[in-house]
């Protein structure tokens, strides 16, 4: 079901607004609950500041990079209806963008779990293992387009590229769902021994998480499903304690993530235990990538974001009410699967929509550098390494064969 009607979205916002005050007011107030004030929220996110820093550092990296470097993607990306984010970027102790973050409240709710519950998130990594795969190898398809409109001067078909992002989704929406499903069966199964060690964990405060060894037997799972029980075990406690509010944020860069900004920001940190990935990089960097165009180069990065609050704003309300129907399953209840299909779908549309925006105006942009303005732009980057191959999400793999991208292109 499309939301089609936008001039009822004030009312929607302010419905979705109460029903989640309700939900968060009918959950168990034994929770640890994110702090009211916070750095980082989702006005801040769909802020035009920061979109168009974001759309400004995406279009340096993919005016300086590669396909190999569009495909880099962290895997946490995906399905990310589950707080997780949230408590990354608020939290007191700093440590959100530090790559132990996330092994850190994984080796700790892993402790917790008995071992038949921990048994229930390797049975869905075993089942989603593929579809994640599934999901970059096809993310690929999408990449290549973008790739071919601005290095060999192809059109892009606006509408198959929104098509094609609302398929991509619909792996996200699979994702999502199963997680919902299985998480929600462990939440409901918690003993009070284990809810009272879960609320000795701060959603806020990283340092009330001890640290732990890994204990989890890694030749039981691929890789691919071993890193999907340590993102279910974050994600399961970022769930639990946080909130509506959690769920629905997201980080800025979220959208449009086809353009190898992921790899301009997360590459230093590759296999770099403790390694602190710069929360400010993303806006600066934008903001010189804008100070090097000229005005007319700039114009149309400026107009895109303009373009695109009501399209933001619909992914707010898209999101939450994605969320609403997912926590149910924490309560014991069956969300409604073809609801959340559709919701994330139209998602994808959404998202679609951004991204041919993002890719014609990087093209135009591209198209009219200066050769000064180029050697400036690499200095800007301040990253010589580029992928000889690509990337399935973070893992490096060759090239594929056969990528067949022209459905997308006039």
């Amino acid at each position: 079901m499309k939301i089609k009607c936008r001039n009822l979205r004030i009312a929607t916002v302010t419905l979705t607004l109460l029903l989640s005050a309700s939900l968060i007011s009918a959950q168990n107030e034994d929770r640890p609950r994110p702090p009211r004030q916070n750095q980082y929220t989702i006005e801040q996110a769909t802020s035009e500041r920061a979109q168009l820093h974001t759309m400004a550092f995406s279009g340096l990296a993919f005016l300086t990079g590669s396909f190999g470097a569009d495909c880099f993607f962290p895997p946490g990306k995906v399905a990310d209806f589950f707080g997780f984010q949230y408590m990354r970027d608020n939290d007191k102790n700093a440590m959100g963008h530090n790559t132990d973050f996330l092994t850190r409240i994984a080796t700790n709710v892993l402790s917790i779990l008995t071992p038949e519950q921990l048994e229930q998130l390797k049975v869905l990594a075993n089942k989603q293992a593929p579809v994640y795969d599934e999901f970059a190898q096809k993310r690929m398809v999408l990449i290549k387009a973008f790739r071919e409109s601005l290095e060999n001067g192809k059109t892009l078909n606006r509408e198959k590229v929104i098509q094609y992002a609302a398929s991509l989704y619909g792996l996200d929406a699979e994702l999502s769902y199963d997680r919902a499903i299985t998480c929600g069966k462990i939440i409901v199964s918690l003993t009070d021994e284990q809810k009272s060690r879960l609320k000795k964990l701060d959603f806020s405060n990283s340092s009330t998480w001890p640290e732990l060894p890994e204990t989890l037997d890694k030749r039981s799972l691929s890789h691919r499903a071993h890193v999907a029980v340590m993102t279910y075990a974050s994600e399961l406690f970022s769930w639990y304690a946080g909130s509506v509010t959690a769920d629905v944020y997201f980080c800025p860069e979220r959208h449009g993530t086809y353009f190898g900004g992921f790899y301009l920001k997360d590459f230093p940190a590759m296999g770099n235990k403790g390694y602190n990935i710069s929360t400010a990089l993303t806006g600066d960097k934008g903001r010189d990538f804008i100070e090097a165009l000229t005005p007319d180069q700039s114009a149309c990065l400026k107009s895109t974001i303009q373009k695109h609050i009501p399209l933001m704003q619909e992914i707010v309300i898209t999101r939450e009410s994605v969320a609403l129907e997912l926590r149910k399953a924490m309560t014991g209840q069956q969300p409604d699967k073809e609801k959340v299909f559709t919701l994330i779908k139209r998602y994808g549309e959404l998202d679609g929509e951004l991204s041919y925006d993002y890719a014609t105006c990087f093209t135009a942009i591209g198209k009219s550098l200066t050769d000064r303005q180029k050697a400036h732009l690499k200095e800007i980057r301040n990253l010589d390494v580029l992928p000889k191959g690509t990337y399935l999400f973070s893992d490096p793999l060759e090239i594929p064969e056969g990528l067949n991208c022209g459905f997308l292109t006039k």
